[in-house]
């Protein structure tokens, strides 16, 4: 045993095991020896994805990667939206209603008329009860029927595939099919039904152009106002909206509906945990799911209903990814029918995963109270089945708080090479009852014009440290006339932290050519509680990791300082 001692120690082998340190005091003193038994231990929340038990008779339902990733279609085992923890758990979506506003659903689909609810749909560009789709020789009009597919489809019927929440009801808000859209047509649309509806869903927006400013107009804004305060009996409608398939030329940012915080902006990975080639980037949004590959595996899109009573494997963009965050919303409803608007949206950023979502220019960073988030991804991947399990336990967030927490009002000139950084120092309207102690959403209300308005990047640091992006360059953009006239830029990335502090505005350009600009304006919105239990919890589990860390670190000195004097030791004896 002490030639072996010795020989384990020039290997470097003690300091890496603790049944060895113990030799260390004792310093080769053998008391006792006792023969040691085998036994199992697993590691906790640890899934294999061959133990997961999920029979489903319908035929593309192994083509689902995003629901059980097995590595399908080259994808990655294991990324996906463990939507088989939560059927497991007995929630499939019943008795809550999903709205699709889109361009009409194929209600006789006979994967989706056992869960259609007529009742709760309409045509608002018919004006009738019946929102199927036009025909097209081209099959354009079939983006609602396939989203709808992704989050009620029929399960066990050997039919196409499974919704994510297979048991839902699905309604069709037939609204895009039309030469224009009117404010009344959006208005109408996201306020049909509000007490039976429990969750909108919107795979639209804007033009994907990178050169469009967008959003939603007064009559729209107030009935997402109303929507969030009046519906589902005051908890508030649930908005899950695409965050755009503008790719790198774009910013979600500068649409409207997909950065308010009324809604629920969604991005999207492919199934091997990259960014889509289409995806936008911007601080708004708060999660991701799932949509198709950019390898050309012809299984690699996401599998759902197609227009009469066909199947597809294509499905695409981030218009998939919106569906199937609806449908894991649809889970939690069931879980807990009390969630709120907002809780829906704490509940989204503590149980969203890193897993194995990676880019190759955002990389992922912790915000002031440790909570992990990526430019592109929010705060990761939905996880249906850690979502349910926290929302069957969850208690209603703490009454929200609007503060202006200030302002800079006279104008200052932006020039290339030149970053202009402003700051303002606020309390967060502490001593007064709207005071924020917790963040949720920041906006940064800006008017800015520029002689290239896609030129412009604009960045803000929290008193935390947390540097949130809320404009990237958008080489499409030529504007230099309307630039940005009091547009709210948001961000979620700050979500827990305290706001009190110096909050850091700074203003650039990006590109070729020298331009200049004017910031006239920029005012600071907090949004947000007066107390978080879970955030201080977080924090606290935050702060032990970076301690425990520390602590390692330094014990990995101790260690090899003993190693060096035990090598100097042992060679000295020898």
């Amino acid at each position: 045993f002490l030639h072996y001692f010795i020989d384990r120690c020039q290997e470097g082998f003690l300091v890496r095991n603790p049944a060895v340190l113990q030799l260390r005091v004792s310093f080769l003193f053998v008391k006792n020896v006792f023969e040691q038994e085998g036994f199992s231990r697993q590691k906790r929340g640890y899934r294999n994805i061959n133990d997961i038990e999920v029979n489903m008779s319908d035929p593309l339902f192994t083509k689902q990667w995003y629901l059980i990733n097995t590595g399908q279609a080259d994808g990655t085992p294991g990324l996906d939206l463990n939507v088989a923890e939560a059927w497991q758990l007995g929630y499939t979506g019943k008795g809550v209603t999903i709205a699709i506003m889109d361009d009409g659903i194929d209600y006789l689909h006979p994967d989706l008329a056992s869960n259609y609810n007529a009742d709760a749909s309409y045509d608002f560009s018919s004006n009738d009860p019946f929102p199927f789709p036009r025909y097209t020789d081209d099959w354009f009009n079939s983006h609602g029927t396939r989203c709808a597919g992704e989050v009620s489809a029929a399960a066990n019927n050997n039919i196409c595939g499974v919704g994510v929440a297979y048991n839902s009801k699905v309604a069709g808000i037939r609204m895009l099919d039309q030469p224009f859209m009117t404010d009344i047509i959006e208005a109408s649309s996201i306020s049909h039904m509000p007490q039976v509806i429990d969750i909108y869903s919107a795979s639209w927006g804007p033009t994907d152009d990178g050169k469009t400013v967008d959003g939603p107009r007064e009559l729209t804004l107030q009935a997402m106002a109303d929507g969030v305060n009046k519906g589902r009996g005051g908890k508030g409608s649930i908005y899950v909206w695409a965050s755009g398939d503008g790719g790198s030329y774009d910013d979600c940012n500068c649409d409207g509906y997909a950065s308010s915080m009324w809604t629920i902006s969604i991005n999207s990975a492919i199934n091997d945990g990259r960014t889509a080639l289409y995806d936008e980037s911007c601080s708004s949004t708060l999660a991701s799911t799932f949509s198709n590959g950019r390898k050309r595996n012809p299984e690699a899109g996401v599998a759902t209903t197609d227009l009469y009573g066909n199947c597809t494997l294509r499905h695409s963009g981030t218009s998939a990814a919106a569906p199937e965050a609806a449908g894991v919303f649809a889970l939690a409803l069931e879980a807990n029918p009390n969630l709120t608007w907002r809780d829906m949206q704490h509940l989204s950023v503590l149980t969203s995963k890193r897993n194995q979502l990676h880019d190759e220019v955002h990389q992922w960073r912790r915000n002031g109270v440790g909570l992990e988030f990526n430019h592109l991804f929010g705060y990761g991947v939905l996880d249906a089945g850690g979502m349910v399990k926290m929302a069957k336990e969850w208690k209603t967030v703490p009454e929200r708080f609007h503060c202006v927490a200030g302002s800079v009002q006279e104008p200052h000139k932006i020039q290339s090479g030149n970053k202009l950084v402003l700051a303002i120092d606020t309390e967060a309207c502490q001593g007064k009852d709207n005071f924020v102690r917790y963040l949720e959403h920041v906006q940064a209300v800006v008017t800015v014009n520029a002689s290239r308005r896609g030129d412009l990047n604009i960045n803000m640091t929290s008193p935390m440290g947390t540097k949130s992006i809320l404009l990237s360059r958008r080489p499409r953009d030529d504007d230099s006339k309307v630039g940005f006239d009091k547009w709210p830029f948001m961000t979620t990335h700050t979500w827990g932290e305290d706001p009190r502090g110096t909050w850091v505005l700074e203003v650039g350009f990006q590109g070729e050519e020298p331009q200049r600009g004017v910031l006239k304006e920029w005012t600071l919105m907090l949004h947000g509680t007066q107390s978080a239990p879970y955030i201080d919890q977080i924090v606290r589990d935050y702060q032990s990791k970076l301690a425990m860390s520390k602590k390692e670190e330094l014990e990995e000195e101790l260690d090899e300082a003993v190693e060096r004097s035990l090598k100097s030791l042992l060679s000295k004896n020898n």
